[in-house]
């Protein structure tokens, strides 16, 4: 029986890393509807090509009584939807230690596994986890002759998932990606926070007295909680050539601080987020798409720099090569972007200055 590597495996020698052939489509928004909800289900024919990713819900925001109308409803909706070439289709099945996992599986594989591009897994709490799920979905492709492999995304939700991550990334070649599951962390960690993602204003640090005056008027500045957790996720997932993405934010009428918080993520590296809510897809469209000015920027470097090596002066910075690779991974992500987004091809098209440099 194949597994997962036969999948991945260069077929020449001298071919890519294995790992490095994850599939890189776009996903800056990855989009949470309840399939047993008839008016949610009755949606996603229409959002299909505006948002990079549909993700039919299974877990916990289904009631244990609709956990079986829910795996039906998604089951019905990709029978009768073309997501065409631009929104892929994603589940979160339930947790593997409950009773609804197996058959969230077994159901969604034989059923409409050639239509299923991501699993989402919650709670993994190690590599063991990943490796379960990668040899039963070998087995369930095998049974129902789906040629293309369905990929694998885990949840960090747990401390010991976190402690685990590096070992949870590279558990298999089937893993697309990893998110940050805030909530239920926060809750594992015990942290003093009842927030779904974002920040919290007993996080900060203070400005020290001046002149020893310590009940004089001092500045405060809100920090961000999840900084190290990101940072550390974002790292595991570059070693091993898949992608972070950041998770929900839970207050959805705040579209100012879910922006903020989408950035920092954006700046440390993750890929895209969760949208629970249909005025986040806009929010998180903007942030994880380069602005114009940085794709010109990037332009700007990579023909300054020539060879790449050496160092060069451009409006009073210094660039290098270590420059050069920054603007190189802003490039790509305008080109992955554009090749979708006709909108996005327009603005990251070189001005004409830049096509006559």
């Amino acid at each position: 029986m194949r597994s997962a590597k036969d999948f991945f495996t260069p077929l020449a020698v001298g071919a890519p890393d294995p790992i490095r052939e994850v599939p890189a489509r776009p996903s800056r928004m990855i989009h949470f509807f309840d399939p047993s909800n008839p008016k949610m289900a009755a949606k996603v024919p229409e959002m299909v090509g505006s948002v990079d990713v549909l993700l039919g819900n299974l877990e916990d925001a289904v009631k244990a009584e609709n956990k079986e109308a829910a795996r039906q409803g998604l089951v019905d909706i990709a029978r009768a939807t073309d997501f065409g070439e631009h929104t892929q289709l994603w589940t979160r099945v339930n947790a593997l230690d409950s009773p609804w996992a197996l058959d969230d599986l077994t159901t969604l594989v034989t059923e409409i596994g050639d239509r299923l591009d991501v699993v989402m897994v919650p709670k993994v709490q190690g590599p063991e986890d990943i490796h379960y799920v990668d040899r039963l979905l070998a087995q369930l492709e095998a049974k129902a002759g789906v040629t293309r492999p369905i990929l694998v995304h885990a949840i960090l939700e747990t401390a010991r998932g976190m402690a685990n991550v590096e070992e949870i990334a590279g558990a298999s070649p089937r893993m697309q990606g990893v998110s940050l599951g805030p909530a239920d962390l926060a809750a594992d960690r015990r942290m003093k926070t009842t927030r779904v993602g974002g920040g919290h204003p007993g996080y900060l640090v203070r400005q020290d007295p001046k002149d020893g005056d310590i009940e004089g008027h001092r500045h405060t500045y809100q920090q961000d909680l999840w900084h190290y957790t990101i940072a550390r996720m974002v790292d595991a997932c570059a070693m091993h050539g898949i992608f972070p993405y950041y998770g929900p934010f839970g207050d959805i009428k705040d579209v100012v601080a879910c922006e903020d918080q989408f950035r920092n993520a954006f700046l440390l590296g993750c890929v895209g987020t969760w949208t629970l809510h249909p005025v986040q897809i806009a929010v998180a469209k903007k942030v994880f798409s380069p602005s114009a000015e940085d794709v010109a920027h990037a332009r700007r470097v990579k023909e300054a720099m020539g060879d790449g090596t050496g160092a060069v002066m451009l409006d009073g910075k210094m660039e290098d090569d270590a420059s050069l690779k920054q603007c190189l991974v802003i490039l790509e992500l305008a080109d992955r972007l554009a090749a979708n987004d006709p909108e996005l091809a327009e603005l990251y098209a070189p001005s004409a200055g830049e096509a006559g440099a």
